[in-house]
């Protein structure tokens, strides 16, 4: 019987993985769907959900409890910023209405990718101006992060 594969730093994996915040809510979760395949190290998950695979074989179903930070670094306060609402309408649709809570993307200054940001408060109509926070939602939060290896290559 050939050894069963164990994760390493460069494999390639199918699992299954649930990603839930503090208050035990799935921020992402494969377990209802197809599984999601992954090469470590390329930067798909946060390099402290990749630690927590090492090791793991195939077959192996796992929990982890990441502290707060560990996943997604620590709040950066200097993420939280005014936007001019010309500048949302210059990048979004100049007739949309935004509320406190919507998640807003921006395209990055090559064109090339976006990035997003929840919109936290709104400024009085004649500053014209709203608050945007781009720290990742789960920055500075723990994390749990619970894995079922299917494949490893």
């Amino acid at each position: 019987m050939p050894p069963v594969a164990t994760v390493q730093p460069a494999s390639f994996l199918t699992l299954h993985y649930r990603l839930a915040g503090p208050d035990g809510s799935d921020v992402v979760s494969t377990f209802d769907g197809p599984p999601a395949t992954l090469s470590l190290g390329s930067g798909q998950l946060a390099p402290a959900m990749e630690q927590c695979l090492l090791g793991l074989a195939e077959g192996d179903h796992k929990a982890f409890e990441l502290p707060p930070g560990a996943a997604f670094g620590d709040r950066n306060p200097e993420l939280i910023q005014r936007v001019s609402l010309a500048v949302l309408r210059q990048y979004g649709d100049p007739d949309e209405t935004y509320h406190v809570g919507d998640v807003v993307h921006f395209p990055t200054p090559d064109g090339q990718g976006a990035f997003a940001g929840v919109l936290r408060e709104l400024g009085p109509a004649a500053e014209d101006w709203a608050l945007f926070d781009f720290n990742h939602p789960l920055a500075g939060l723990p994390v749990r992060f619970e894995v079922q290896m299917i494949g490893v290559l």
